[in-house]
């Protein structure tokens, strides 16, 4: 029994007239014909008697008809049900982010998105690399913003931005009066690194970069907070490498010297499931490629 034989048995219950119910359902009068008998067959009980004068309800019909009724109501409810959830969904967007994108991406966004589409709905979620391609793996993430490149079969993963990194140290410490300075002055001197566990592209990249160039860092502290990592320089403790986007946050104790030799940089990725693309992620991306140009293999340097 399917939901088609409960809206034939209705029809034909309100109309009695097989002819009538038949045009009401834009069907053949012998296919409605077949498909009450087929009806009762599955009840094993006869719900109509027909002549070729008339149609009336059995009394087992006339019950029957009652629940068809709150059946089929119940029915169109879980539908109706289901799609305002799926409509919710679709108006809401949940963002994981590294701090670039708080300072790079969002502010040229964000606004004209929430403008163009008021009634949006968004949640931002600052968590690093690891933790938001956890969440979006359990669906807890539409969109997320991270140092990698995920892109795979369910992942689609597109360049954003590449941001350089600084040098930063305190003005009182003797390196900083190089105007450049030499990379082998750094070998052996007080380094903030940061943690892996919170900045792990670029915990990597420092330690990979010192070891390509033969020095080694005397790591005296390791920080998950970049505005620890910050002040920490400013009270001269030592010196560290951050992402360039972090300069308008350094302090006035504290200066950016270049190298005689560039620093690696950072790319920032945008990334969002393939298949479950809802019209909510559709309309963040177009934003975000009117902004960044997105590229999937991308390499070049935009600089807002």
């Amino acid at each position: 029994m399917e939901l088609r034989h409960l809206r034939y048995f209705i029809a034909v219950a309100e109309e009695l007239n097989f002819s009538r119910a038949a045009l009401k359902l834009y069907t053949a009068q012998p296919s409605l014909s077949q498909q009450i008998k087929d009806l009762e067959e599955d009840v094993g009980v006869r719900l109509l008697n027909r002549t070729k004068r008339k149609v009336e309800l059995t009394e087992e019909g006339a019950v029957f008809l009652e629940q068809a009724r709150l059946t089929l109501a119940q029915a169109e409810k879980a539908v109706a049900m289901a799609r305002q959830v799926s409509q919710a969904k679709q108006q809401l967007l949940r963002i994981g982010f590294v701090p670039v994108a708080e300072i790079k991406v969002f502010p040229y966004v964000l606004p004209n998105l929430r403008v163009q589409n008021p009634e949006l709905k968004i949640e931002l979620q600052s968590l690093n690399n690891l933790e938001q391609m956890r969440a979006m793996k359990k669906g807890e993430l539409d969109i997320s913003f991270t140092r990698h490149n995920f892109h795979n079969d369910e992942i689609e993963s597109k360049f954003v931005l590449r941001d350089p990194l600084n040098f930063i140290l305190s003005k009182d410490h003797p390196l900083a009066k190089y105007e450049r300075i030499p990379v082998k002055a750094l070998n052996g001197i007080d380094f903030i690194l940061p943690v892996e566990e919170q900045s792990g592209t670029l915990h990597d990249l420092i330690l990979d970069f010192a070891k390509a160039q033969g020095i080694e860092f005397n790591i005296v502290q390791k920080v998950d907070n970049i505005l620890f990592n910050i002040n920490s320089i400013g009270m001269g403790l030592s010196c560290t490498i951050l992402p360039a986007y972090i300069a308008p946050l350094t302090l006035n104790n504290t200066v950016i010297r270049p190298l005689d030799i560039d620093l690696p940089y950072l790319d920032l990725y945008v990334s969002y499931r393939k298949n479950l693309t809802s019209s909510a992620v559709q309309k963040f991306i177009e934003q975000l490629d009117k902004v960044f140009y997105l590229d999937m293999n991308r390499t070049d340097i935009y600089d807002i």
